[in-house]
């Protein structure tokens, strides 16, 4: 937590920056996970049947935003799993520049897939344009409640985000309150901050300041995979 208060003198900066070119970086990522997902190679068609589905559902952090597909979140955490020798596929659901509102809009399209765990990673750029609380949390609780309705008994978790001191007192214990609320409600895997460690340290960021580099990455997918290899 120490390091937002570097992170709190760049992140308003490179906002724009990460929106305007971000899109177009994560949909090429997504879509080249759904065709190795497609066209993986399987021992039988049992063994295909079998096959788990786990959608990261969120922004820039979920996309791997400015790395190559190798270097991402979701092939990092892919990666793990097949050294357990375990029988499922991640699916990169992530959107540079998404807030909770788009998420919430975007959420029925996305569960037309087969979903048999649902990681939930949004918030992160209500906070940066200084959205409404209430209804970022709101929006959160939209999007867990279709998970749900579709399947009532599906395991998530909720990636965690957290406000800089210079969002104000009352705003940062509002935001930071509501991932830890949520997980309660849905009874869900709780991450308190994904980007533990990695916020505010140059050495861990893109020259922006505010995504994960390389190294970086590889952080936050320790942070997730903490909490995630328990619902394997």
């Amino acid at each position: 937590m120490r390091s937002l208060n570097f992170l709190s003198l760049i992140i308003f900066l490179c906002l724009a920056c990460a929106n305007n070119t971000g899109e177009q970086n994560v949909n090429t990522k997504t879509t080249t996970t759904k065709k190795k997902t497609e066209t993986a190679p399987s021992a039988s068609s049992e063994s295909t049947a079998k096959t788990k589905y786990i959608l990261f559902f969120g922004d820039s952090i979920t996309a791997g935003y400015g790395l190559d597909e190798k270097d991402a979140l979701t092939t990092l955490i892919q990666n793990r799993i097949q050294e357990m020798s375990l029988d499922y596929k991640v699916i990169n659901a992530g959107l540079s520049g998404e807030t909770t509102a788009g998420g919430a809009r975007r959420i029925d399209w996305v569960l037309k897939q087969k979903v048999d765990l649902f990681v939930l990673e949004l918030g992160g750029n209500d906070m940066l344009r200084g959205l409404d609380v209430n209804a970022t949390e709101e929006n959160l609780r939209t999007i867990l409640n279709k998970v749900r309705t579709k399947n009532p008994k599906i395991p998530i978790i909720i990636a965690g985000m957290m406000a800089p001191p210079n969002m104000g007192k009352t705003y940062e214990q509002k935001f930071n309150n509501i991932f830890a609320d949520l997980a309660k409600e849905f009874d869900a895997g709780f991450i308190p901050f994904v980007l533990e460690g990695v916020a505010g340290n140059p050495k861990l960021n893109l020259p922006d300041g505010i995504h994960p580099n390389v190294e970086g990455e590889k952080i936050v997918a320790d942070n997730i995979w903490k909490v995630l290899k328990d619902f394997l």
